[in-house]
């Protein structure tokens, strides 16, 4: 081997200078050690402080709030914390020559708080990600920093100014060594940050002003779902005294894909953002059953508003000639029909929601049941007095009943059992979950609420048995009903009002006991009252909350957050849409997904059709074009299923080829089973020996998802879990339970049944084509489709 004095000045020189990095990382780190110290420091005092006034225990809860949530911030960024370096031209800034990049801003206290650190998201920062060799923002040299925990590991740097070298800009890419790498290391089951090499047209939405709705457009593999979050990094740092009393709401289609989410933000320095699914936004309800397709697509309709509202007037009753309502001393009082009437009509004409109306409701009959007891008495009363001729001052002086009386017969019959039940059954106090229970239970109730707006073939559709586990479709309905019925606080207000008059009068004991204390002699001395009232020290009894604004969220229906950011909006029904809108009344949102991949049969192909009911055509549109995971020999096979879907649409570029062709084989439905698993251990194998390991998916219809775990198991179990050590090497899924996922190499099986097991199945199979980054194999049972027929693929691996 021939020796080469350049090869060796240029390795000395990339070692003296990842050596220079590594000191600087290493202050850093440093750094970060100290800042985490004194913010743990500073949390213990905070909880160890006595906050006696209310005014300290105030500061208190402030001071552990704060501290606490910076000591999450220090801890969330250990990895990557530096992962970037500004050069600049010499005359391009006042500032700084040379500024580091990074997960969180790191300051020298000791220098005039000079900054040693910047975080991602501050606006000096921005040219890491947009200049470019045409227009470098004044950059001379970018630098990406690659680090393995606090080791320094390689350094890629781009020339940006073009008279000091060559400079390649493949497809606008900026930092294109360091973001090739980062797309072929091998996926784990969680989802890694893109904070490193955000890209150009990412970063401008990443970056976009939080006010209104902003619509990302974007094919498989464009990174949409890690633009969402970084958005919500972003907003929270940028807009954080607004955002931070409401919070963001990140939604998303799945809690698999939450779990694979879910350490993105924490490792951008966030910890205070609810993740859910709509099913997971009714408080106290675990939404864990199943829909058939066509049940869950008729409760996604509009129209179930109309059959929601008839449901709840259909609970307001009124009898159809007289109720008897016997009360206690065995009288029998009598509610008429046309009495109840107009205790209906009274109660509808205030328009409140059906518990607090039912107030006016009950009232009315209250009043008419105890005006008819008051005159029951009197008359008997009468009925027992001696036939005396009465003076004309004895006739003229009015009812025997004062309205003193008449409000306690009123008072006696509200608590009177008999009474409670009769109003009871006329206008029930309902919750949500009771009035759609009974709805989806009782033909007959379905029947009367739906059957003017659906055709008896579909509202039979929605009936189950009772004791039926709660589903996701339910949870819109659900909050509908909610605003529909409203809550009754009356009995709470009640519990809460007598229970601050116990802590107040325990409080009045506690300061006469102090005031008797014998040591309290001298008239100078400040009495306790003087500083302390009973008031004061009731509230000081009540518990604090530390709960952040998610916490809080997350137990409050009524909840409305300062932004919500939606991934795979495509697949929300229109009830779906009415919920979360209702959540965010500002509407400020974020909402990322692509119509060519709705696979909901309740799910939209039109942006505009969602979301005009809403903000008319007060929304903007933001494109990613870019394919960062999927191969270009993946993407072709795949984009011949996207022109079956719709010609007019354009499949997004790759930025990168992997070598390896997607490869086609068959089986009979006799062997599938068998068959598959061969086929992934050798996909696993192959795996081991090109990259040393990664995840595999095999994604089935659903009529083989059972069959092919079972199968698969004893497999799954040898793989093991991958990296981070929670999560199967080897998963078996269906289409919709793998959206937003991605996977070293993919299997699908039976595409042709993908395709025809819904209106949206090429959809679906489109989904399932472009989860993988590096390998595909497609297993067919059946004739393959035309657009799956092999000539683009290689047929080499048939078998």
């Amino acid at each position: 081997m021939t020796f080469d004095p350049q090869t060796s000045k240029q390795d000395q020189a990339k070692r003296a200078e990842i050596a220079a990095e590594q000191a600087y990382v290493s202050m850093l780190y440093d750094k970060l050690d100290a800042e985490r110290e004194l913010a743990d420091r500073k949390f213990t005092e905070a909880l160890r402080s006595s906050a006696e006034p209310p005014q300290e225990a105030a500061e208190r809860e402030t001071a552990t709030a704060t501290y606490s949530d910076r000591l999450a911030q220090l801890k969330s960024v250990e990895q990557g914390l530096c992962f970037g370096r500004l050069d600049f031209a010499e005359d391009a800034t006042d500032d700084e020559p040379t500024i580091y990049i990074g997960r969180v801003g790191l300051f020298d206290d000791g220098d005039d708080y000079r900054p040693l650190l910047i975080d991602w998201r501050a606006p000096v920062a921005r040219p890491f990600y947009l200049a470019t060799a045409a227009s470098p923002e004044g950059v001379r040299r970018r630098r990406h920093i690659r680090t393995l925990s606090r080791r320094v590991v390689g350094i890629d740097d781009e020339v940006l100014d073009l008279g000091a070298g060559e400079h390649t800009d493949h497809l606008g890419l900026a930092g294109e060594a360091a973001l090739l790498a980062a797309l072929e290391r091998r996926r784990t089951g969680e989802m890694t940050d893109i904070v490193s090499t955000i890209q150009a047209e990412q970063d401008r939405i990443i970056r976009a002003d939080m006010n209104g709705v902003l619509v990302v457009q974007g094919g498989p593999g464009t990174g949409k779902t890690a633009v969402a979050l970084h958005r919500a990094a972003y907003l929270l740092y940028t807009y954080r005294r607004q955002l931070t009393t409401r919070g963001v709401l990140v939604v998303g289609p799945n809690s698999t894909f939450l779990r694979y989410i879910g350490q993105v933000l924490p490792s951008l320095g966030e910890t205070g953002v609810l993740l859910a699914t709509v099913g997971e936004l009714f408080p106290g309800l675990s939404a864990t059953g199943l829909d058939t397709p066509e049940a869950a697509e008729i409760k996604g309709r509009l129209v179930m508003t109309e059959v929601l509202d008839k449901a709840v007037r259909d609970r307001q009753t009124v009898p159809e000639d007289v109720l008897e309502v016997p009360v206690e001393g065995g009288e029998v009082l009598v509610l008429d029909r046309r009495t109840c009437e107009r205790a209906r009509e009274k109660a509808r004409r205030t328009l409140q929601p059906h518990n607090l109306a039912r107030r006016v409701f009950v009232d009315r009959l209250l009043d008419a049941l105890a005006d008819q007891a008051v005159r029951k008495l009197e008359s008997d009363v009468l009925d027992e007095l001696p036939e005396i001729p009465l003076t004309e001052d004895e006739v003229d002086s009015g009812p025997m009943l004062d309205a003193r009386d008449h409000a306690t017969i009123r008072a006696e019959l509200a608590e009177d059992p008999a009474v409670q039940a009769a109003l009871q059954s006329l206008w029930p106090k309902l919750t949500p979950q009771e009035l759609l229970s009974d709805l989806l239970t009782d033909p007959e109730r379905l029947g009367s609420a739906a059957g003017d707006v659906l055709p008896e073939r579909e509202w039979r559709a929605l009936l189950r048995k009772p004791g039926s586990l709660w589903t996701p479709a339910d949870v819109p309905l659900l909050d509908e009903l909610a605003e529909l019925l409203g809550e009754d606080d009356t009995e709470a207000r009640a519990r809460r009002e007598r229970q601050r008059r116990e802590e107040r009068a325990y409080a009045e004991g506690v300061l006469h006991v102090l005031e008797q204390d014998d040591e309290i002699i001298d008239e100078e001395v400040i009495r306790v009252r003087d500083v302390l009232d009973a008031e004061l020290l009731a509230e000081r009894q009540e518990a604090s909350s530390n709960l952040t604004a998610a916490q809080r969220a997350a137990l409050d229906r009524s909840w409305t957050f300062g932004h919500v950011i939606v991934d795979e909006a495509q697949e929300l029904s229109e009830m779906d849409w009415r919920l979360l809108m209702r959540r965010c009344p500002s509407r400020s949102m974020t909402l990322v997904g692509d119509v060519s991949q709705t696979g909901s049969a309740a799910g939209t192909s039109s942006w505009d059709r969602v979301l005009r009911p809403y903000v008319a055509d007060r929304w903007r549109l933001r494109e990613l074009t870019v394919n960062y995971r999927t191969p270009a020999e993946i993407m072709r096979l795949a984009s011949a299923v996207l022109a079956e879907i719709d010609p007019d649409l354009t499949a997004p570029r790759s930025v990168r080829e992997s070598g390896v062709e997607p490869w086609r084989r068959s089986s009979s439905p006799d062997s599938l089973a068998s068959d598959v698993r061969r086929w992934v251990e050798e996909e696993l194998t192959a795996l081991m020996e090109e990259r040393g390991g990664g995840t595999l998916a095999v994604l089935c219809p659903h009529a083989e998802e059972g069959r092919l775990s079972a199968e698969l198991a004893e497999t799954q179990a040898r793989a093991g879990f991958d990296d981070t050590g929670d999560n199967p090497r080897v998963s078996v899924l269906t289409v919709d339970r793998a959206k937003g996922l991605e996977f070293d190499a993919v299997i699908v099986v039976d595409p042709e049944g993908i395709a025809e097991a819904s209106p949206r199945g090429l959809n679906d199979l489109y989904v399932a084509l472009t989860r993988a980054t590096q390998r595909l194999g497609i297993v067919h049972t059946a004739p393959p489709m035309p657009a799956l027929s092999g000539e683009q693929t290689s047929s080499s691996a048939a078998g």
